[in-house]
């Protein structure tokens, strides 16, 4: 399998800061050589313009022949010290009255029949770039008849320093922009590596957190207010993971100890049977004794698996209307004779229902009617109580009188294999997942649960969403 190869984040930095540093100078520089070339036009028209109205106010002046013929020299004068400036002036029959040595001017600028300013660039025979403007010399101006409409100026100047310069400028200013944008992308990955230093410490740090040091926190004081949010994440994550290997460690402890006892149990008695010949009723006895220790620990690995799909999500409960007067009827008919030999008393009060599994809820409540029955004493009692909210949810409270338990022991009674008194071990065919198990069912049906133990009552509280 090819494995896609991935950009480092310095050199997708880099690139983009390059990219963005060279769209930015060719935006100025293309600006730049735009302002040049309009200063240049401007001041190409100054000229052009002044010599225009030079001339046309020499025309202006024209009543006679005379004049006329007086033109051509007015106008050379005029140019004196103005190299690469050409004039030309059309008469409106075609006929050129004047026009400088080797002026070229197109066609289309000597047939404007209106007055226009704008500039018109072309190049001549010999390669040589011109900027011009035409105009009219003049409304109602008289040359040789009366009332002859007016003559076309044209001038023009010759725009080859311009254009070399303008070329030299180009060259050289991109120059300047390639060698700024190569300058902004080293600048800009010496920026990167700086400033994802942090990022490196952070790495390093977490590279010397395992399994045995969960308990180290990557430091928030040293990396930037954009990685704090990261940094406490992470170290939250952490905590996360060393309460998960916690329990995961917990509990693998509490089970080996938990099975250690069955198993040696069997072990014995089978070894002790095994030691010579016994009667068979003996070996009836002890096959019996072995039956009721091993649905011992059938019950605990079915009760294990169950815990271990609601870890893994995969205990999803049916939507179904369940009546849970009903259920906690039922349950308390179940348990009225294990009751009566303990001197309990059972009481439901209350009535709700909820969506959600029957047969789980119903495992909720039995698992705590069962512990409740078991820690109390003789003439006690035990109460289930149904409280229905639309807001809240319902609560489910079984509740029995006894001994409070000790503040210390509460936020750890729904752990696995956990006892308040650990010298009582397998009883019966309670494992000590019981609680555990209950706090799956309610936390898979959104719910939460928790106990309060004080003035002689411990309760323990189901608040569960109605469902919908």
């Amino acid at each position: 399998m090819r494995v896609k190869r991935r950009l480092s984040l310095t050199l997708r930095l880099t690139v983009l800061f390059a990219l963005a540093s060279t769209v930015v100078l060719l935006l100025l520089g293309y600006l730049i050589a735009g302002a040049v070339e309009q200063h240049f036009v401007e001041q190409d028209m100054d000229v052009l313009t002044g010599k225009l109205e030079l001339t046309r106010h020499a025309l202006e002046k024209v009543r006679s022949d005379q004049d006329m013929n007086a033109i051509p020299q007015q106008l050379d004068d005029s140019l004196v010290g103005h190299h690469g400036l050409a004039v030309v002036v059309k008469a409106p029959d075609g006929q050129i009255l004047f026009a400088t040595s080797g002026a070229e001017f197109p066609q289309t600028l000597l047939e404007h029949k209106v007055d226009s300013l704008r500039p018109m660039v072309w190049t001549t025979a010999n390669n040589t770039p011109m900027r011009g403007i035409a105009a009219l010399a003049g409304t109602g101006l008289k040359i040789g008849l009366k009332d002859a409409p007016p003559a076309i100026v044209a001038v023009a100047t010759d725009i080859s320093h311009h254009e070399q310069f303008m070329s030299s400028f180009r060259v050289t200013l991109w120059f300047f922009v390639v060698l700024a944008a190569l300058m902004t992308g080293f600048l800009g990955w010496i920026a990167a590596q700086r400033g994802l230093a942090p990022l490196q410490t952070i790495r390093r740090e977490a590279e010397g957190i395992t399994a045995h040091r969960l308990d180290a926190r990557l430091a928030v004081d040293a990396v930037p207010a954009e990685l704090a949010d990261l940094v406490e994440t992470l170290n939250a994550m952490l905590s996360r993971l060393k309460d998960s290997f916690r329990r995961l460690s917990d509990f693998s402890s509490d089970l080996a100890h938990e099975l250690r006892t069955p198993v040696s149990n069997l072990l014995t008695q089978t070894q002790v049977i095994l030691a010579q010949p016994r009667m068979l009723e003996d070996y009836r006895d002890v096959l019996v004794s072995n039956t009721e220790e091993f649905e011992r620990l059938s019950h605990m690995i079915a009760d294990m698996l169950f815990i271990a799909k609601a870890d893994d999500g995969q205990i999803v409960p049916t939507r179904e209307v369940i009546a849970l007067d009903q259920i906690a009827e039922a349950l308390i008919d179940f348990f009225r004779l294990i009751a009566d030999e303990k001197g309990v008393s059972l009481t439901v009060s209350g009535r709700g229902q909820m969506m959600g599994d029957s047969s789980m809820i119903r495992r909720a409540i039995g698992n705590l009617l069962s512990n409740a029955i078991r820690h109390t004493n003789s003439d006690g009692q035990v109460s289930i109580a149904i409280d229905p909210s639309p807001v809240r949810g319902v609560k489910i409270v079984v509740a029995n009188s006894g001994e409070p338990i000790p503040a210390s022991h509460l936020p750890r009674l729904f752990d696995r294999f956990y006892r308040v008194d650990p010298s009582r071990h397998w009883e019966g065919m309670h494992s000590g997942l019981g609680l555990a198990i209950v706090k799956s069912i309610v936390e898979a049906h959104g719910g939460s649960v928790y106990v309060e133990s004080a003035a002689g009552m411990t309760s323990f509280i189901m608040a569960i969403p109605l469902g919908d």
